[in-house]
C-alpha cells in the first residue's frame, strides 16, 4: 500500500478479488463490454486467462479512504500471443541488446483486439493527476521486478492524450471499421459502392441463397447454452485448420460462462442452417453494446464460397442497420474487408521502456513508422470501391 494524500494503491492478482459492483462503478456506463467485470471474470473462471496460459492478471487499483477511485486493468505476460499487435521486432531488438523481453506488462482486454483500453476513474476525479500517479506506480513496479516494458494496447482515443502527457510513446497500427452514415437498410448500404462492386456483393449474397442455406440471427433470450457450445465447436474446428497459427485461446468453459443472462445480452449469433438436412453449417459470433458491434469468432463445416463474407460481414451489417448500430469492427486481419464496406483506420498503442538504449532506439523509430502507416491508410482509403471519395465518408473524426 502506497500513501499519497489519503490515496493508497493495491495490485490484484485476480478480478475475483475485486467486487463486481466496485469494478463496474469505476468503468461507468460507457465502457465497452470487453472491460466489464462479467467478461473478464468469464475469461478467468474458464481458465482461458490464467498464469498457466501466460496471462497473469495484475490489476492496479487506487483507493481514497478505502473507496476505489481508479483502476488500470493489467496483465503480466510471458509471451506475445493473443495480443494481435506484432512486436517481434521489439523482441529481436531486446535480444540483440542482451535484454530479457519477457515478462512484460500489458494493458488490454485479453484476446480481444478491440479499441477502448484506458484507466478508469470514479466520477469527478482528476484523470490527469491520477493517470500520472498510476504511471509512476507502474514504473516503480516494473523497475523493481526487472520488467523491460509496459504496453497499453488498443487505447481509447479520449484517454490517449492524457497517457501521452505522462510520457508514453505512441505506436500506430491498422484496423478495419464500418461506420454507419445515413443508410437505413442494406439497399442503402449498397448504394455507397461503385456499380462494379455493388454487383459483386449482390452476386455473393445471391450465391448463398442458391445453396438453400437459411441465415438467422440469435440475440438475448434466444441464445441458449446449446447454441454457445455449438459456436465453441465451430471456433475450435476453425482454429484447428490453421495448425499452430490457429489462435485457439478460449476454452469450452468460456462459452458456457457466456450463457448467463447479463453476458448473453451482449452476444449476437449469426447462423447458416441447411434446412433440408436439419444441420447447422456455420456460425459467427459478434458482441454489441447496442451502439457498436464487434466481430469475434466464426467457423464452418463446409467450404462454401462467400459464406464467410455473408456470416461475418454482410449479415452483421444488415442486422446493424436494422438495429441502429453506429459502427462495426469486424476483427483483426483480412484485406478483403476493404472491398466490402470497411475502411482502414489507425489505432494507437502506448509504450514505456525501462532500458535507456532500447527506449531511445524505439522512440526514434516510432514517429517515422507512424508517418508511413498514415500514408498507407490514406492510399488504401482512396482506392476503396465507393461512389464518394474517402474524404466524403469521414464520420466523427474516426478516419
Amino acid at each position: 500500500m502506497i500513501p499519497n494524500n489519503n490515496i493508497t494503491a493495491k495490485w490484484h492478482q485476480s478480478i475475483e478479488e475485486i467486487p463486481k459492483s466496485k469494478w463496474d462503478y469505476l468503468l461507468g456506463n460507457n465502457a465497452i463490454p470487453f472491460y466489464k467485470w462479467n467478461w473478464l471474470s468469464a475469461l478467468e473462471k474458464s481458465q482461458s486467462i490464467c498464469p498457466q496460459s501466460g496471462w497473469q492478471p495484475l490489476h492496479l487499483l487506487l483507493f481514497r479512504n478505502k473507496e476505489p477511485i481508479a483502476i488500470a486493468p493489467m496483465y503480466l505476460k510471458s509471451h506475445s500471443y493473443g495480443e494481435f499487435i506484432f512486436d517481434q521486432p521489439f523482441a529481436r531488438l531486446a535480444a540483440s541488446l542482451n535484454l530479457n523481453y519477457y515478462p512484460k506488462l500489458i494493458g488490454m482486454s485479453p484476446l480481444s483486439p478491440i479499441e477502448g483500453y484506458r484507466f478508469f476513474f470514479a466520477p469527478n476525479e482528476d484523470e490527469k493527476h491520477l493517470t500520472k500517479l498510476m504511471m509512476d506506480l507502474i514504473d516503480k513496479f516494473a523497475i523493481n521486478n526487472g520488467i523491460l516494458s509496459v504496453n497499453f494496447l488498443y487505447v481509447d482515443q479520449n484517454w490517449s492524450p492524457i497517457a501521452k502527457e505522462a510520457k508514453c510513446s505512441e505506436w500506430l497500427n491498422k484496423k478495419s471499421i464500418w461506420i454507419r452514415k445515413n443508410e437505413k437498410n442494406f439497399s442503402d448500404y449498397l448504394q455507397g459502392f461503385n456499380a462494379n462492386q455493388r454487383r459483386n456483393i449482390i452476386r455473393e449474397r445471391k450465391s448463398i441463397k442458391k445453396t438453400g442455406l437459411n441465415i438467422s440471427v440469435s440475440t438475448g433470450e434466444s441464445i441458449t447454452e446449446e447454441k454457445l457450445l455449438l459456436m465453441y465447436n465451430f471456433y475450435k474446428d476453425h482454429c484447428a485448420k490453421w495448425g499452430i497459427w490457429g489462435s485457439k485461446y478460449l476454452s469450452q468453459s468460456f462459452f458456457k460462462e457466456l450463457a448467463s443472462l447479463e453476458r448473453k445480452n451482449q452476444i449476437v449469433l449469426f447462423t447458416a442452417n441447411n434446412t433440408e438436412k436439419h444441420q447447422t453449417v456455420a456460425m459467427s459470433m459478434c458482441v454489441t453494446d447496442g451502439i457498436r458491434l464487434w466481430g469475434r469468432y466464426w467457423g464452418s463445416l463446409e467450404e462454401i464460397k462467400y459464406l464467410h463474407f455473408e456470416l461475418c460481414y454482410y449479415a452483421p451489417i444488415d442486422w446493424a442497420l436494422q438495429e441502429g448500430i453506429k459502427s462495426f469492427d469486424p476483427g483483426a486481419g483480412g484485406n478483403h474487408k476493404y472491398r466490402r464496406g470497411f475502411m482502414a483506420k489507425s489505432h494507437s498503442s502506448l509504450h514505456r521502456w525501462y532500458e535507456p538504449q532500447m527506449d531511445k532506439l524505439i522512440r526514434a523509430w516510432m514517429p517515422r513508422f507512424n508517418e508511413t502507416l498514415i500514408k498507407e491508410i490514406d492510399a488504401m482509403n482512396n482506392d476503396l470501391p465507393f461512389e464518394a471519395k474517402t474524404s466524403d465518408l469521414e464520420v466523427g473524426g474516426l478516419i
